[in-house]
């Protein structure tokens, strides 16, 4: 019998939460996946792990044993899989570093620069990752360091370094009432449709729709997407708009789409990542030492 260890995270999620729906929510999944998920583990193990009622998930016995040994079954494949594809990496001098969009903007190659003067004969492997897979595939061990806009989630389990910040602007269609303003409220935009990251994104999701900033008043979604292409198509077409970093005017320029700086809403950072295992791993400090060597100057009021 194999037992995909995905399935054992979705176990122990909700053997800590106690609770479906709290659970589902810290894996960004619906709750009826969720459900499933631990139904299929259940039947492949021939063993029911949770007693259900009204007032959440109790573990049975069985469960109960389970839930004291996976922690640290996990924890061992986890670092199994880090040091196994960081020794795959070194064989190959290759640096594998995730990003999410336009990764650390114009300080990109001039950190990649940096890094290969450093470092001959070894080449950084830059992938890039969709919106629902905001620490660029670094929680799930698949890189060895990224570049990432920060708050995402499974930050707390890594260590990051703040590069630059810089303003929220709005994307809008170019035929949008507000497109032609030199700026724009954050309260002019409540009402607004908006593109947002899928769920999956977790509350990067949610920043990134200013969630937090809005007085209570809910978010309207227009469409949802996954990559910069198709969320600019929908913003050019008037499904909604978006708050993106203001390098996006550079980066993701488009006809159909304007930008315009937002007043009375928090900036965006910019920030290097990288596993713990890594802090011993002579060639990823060297790529952390360059990022931070590379960053732009501070501007006034910038943290980082």
């Amino acid at each position: 019998m194999d037992v995909d260890t995905r399935l054992l995270r979705y176990f122990i999620a909700v053997a800590e939460e106690g609770n479906l729906t709290r659970a589902a929510a810290r894996l960004f999944v619906s709750q009826p996946a969720l459900t499933k998920q631990i139904k299929q583990l259940e039947a492949r193990l021939e063993i029911q792990l949770f007693v259900r009622s009204r007032a959440g998930m109790a573990l049975t016995a069985p469960g109960r044993v389970l839930a004291e040994r996976v922690p640290s079954l996990l924890a061992g494949w986890d670092q199994l899989l880090v040091e196994s594809r960081g020794t795959a990496s070194q064989e190959a001098r290759v640096l594998r570093v995730g990003f999410v969009a336009s990764a650390a903007n114009e300080a990109t190659t001039q950190i990649i620069a940096a890094f290969n003067r450093r470092r001959p004969g070894w080449r950084v492997d830059m992938r890039q990752a969709a919106w629902s897979n905001p620490s660029a595939g670094l929680v799930a061990g698949k890189v060895d360091a990224a570049l990432v806009r920060l708050p995402f989630p499974g930050q707390d389990t890594l260590r990051v370094e703040v590069l630059f910040t810089e303003p929220r602007w709005v994307a809008l269609p170019t035929t949008h009432r507000l497109a032609t303003r030199d700026e724009i409220s954050v309260r002019d935009l409540w009402d607004e449709p908006f593109v947002a990251a899928p769920p999956e994104a977790g509350w990067s999701r949610d920043y990134w729709l200013a969630s937090d900033e809005r007085d209570g008043r809910p978010v309207r979604i227009g469409a949802v997407t996954d990559q910069p292409d198709d969320w600019l198509s929908a913003i050019a077409n008037g499904y909604g708009i978006a708050f993106a970093p203001e390098s996006s005017a550079r980066f993701y320029a488009r006809p159909g789409v304007t930008y315009r700086p937002v007043t009375d809403i928090s900036p965006s950072q910019v920030g290097v990542a990288w596993p713990p295992a890594a802090d011993s791993n002579p060639v990823v400090q060297d790529f952390v030492r360059c990022c931070l060597h590379s960053r732009p100057p501070r501007h006034d009021g910038a943290t980082g």
